[in-house]
């Protein structure tokens, strides 16, 4: 665990040492507000019946920023150090592949928590400023963030698969981005066929729209947390299969 613990710091450095960190963060903070801001104009422009929280995850910004969040933290983690060298000299320090795999994960997993903090300030906020009731029950803020940790443990662990794959950045966040935007529109699938095809219920199962419409709406399901998971085991798995090979070819 000590090596762990030092290999996740050193990869959770680059992300603040580097001045790309802190644009990705920026940049994540500045769309949170907007969509919160688009969210309180609805407000105040018409009646809306869905709660504030309901509203800032489900304004046209939200899965614009949020899916570009995924290769943009994990393009780097292993395809720079392949292409610069550092991922053969890594490899052959008396460390293990399932630290070296799971040390980069943590450190992203790290920082997209941190992403996050300032959405849940400025939602917050809202009622600490103004003495105003909140727009939305504790059920639902805490239901939005827990689905997007979920759909941040996979989305992050496909993009950490994908920077093993290549030595291009680039590429990595290229084959991130098409994949995570696949799954995206798997969950528009019934929108388009309808309800009367027998896979229809799998495509539910996969959408993460529906995701978090439900735990946006306060609504708490197990099968999301399982499926979240389970993709994220499963990919984890894989890239670790991906860098060991790296590690024992000639």
């Amino acid at each position: 665990m000590r090596i762990l613990r030092i290999l996740t710091r050193k990869e959770l450095n680059t992300y603040f040492l580097n001045p790309f960190g802190w644009v990705v963060l920026a940049f994540v903070v500045l769309m949170q507000g907007l969509s919160l801001s688009s969210a309180m104009k609805g407000f105040r422009d018409t009646p809306v019946k869905d709660s504030l929280v309901y509203v800032v995850f489900h304004t046209p910004l939200f899965w614009f920023y949020f899916l570009f969040i995924f290769p943009l933290i994990t393009m780097r983690l292993f395809a720079d150090e392949e292409r610069s060298g550092t991922l053969e000299t890594l490899l052959t320090a008396p460390v293990r592949t399932w630290q070296v795999v799971f040390s980069k994960y943590f450190a992203a997993m790290i920082f997209y928590v941190i992403l996050w903090i300032p959405a849940l300030l400025q939602i917050k906020a809202f009622s600490w400023i103004t003495d105003i009731p909140p727009a939305y029950s504790e059920g639902a803020l805490w239901g939005s963030f827990l689905i997007i940790f979920l759909m941040g443990c996979a989305f992050t662990a496909i993009g950490c698969l994908a920077s093993a794959l290549t030595s291009s950045q680039i590429v990595a966040g290229i084959i991130t981005i098409t994949a995570l935007v696949i799954m995206y529109f798997l969950g528009f699938v019934t929108v388009i066929w309808g309800e009367s095809f027998s896979g229809a219920g799998m495509f539910h199962y996969i959408s993460s729209q529906r995701h978090l419409h439900y735990f946006a709406s306060g609504l708490l399901d197990t099968r999301p947390v399982i499926y979240y998971l389970s993709v994220t085991i499963f990919t984890l798995i894989l890239t670790h299969q991906v860098i060991d090979l790296r590690r024992w070819r000639p």
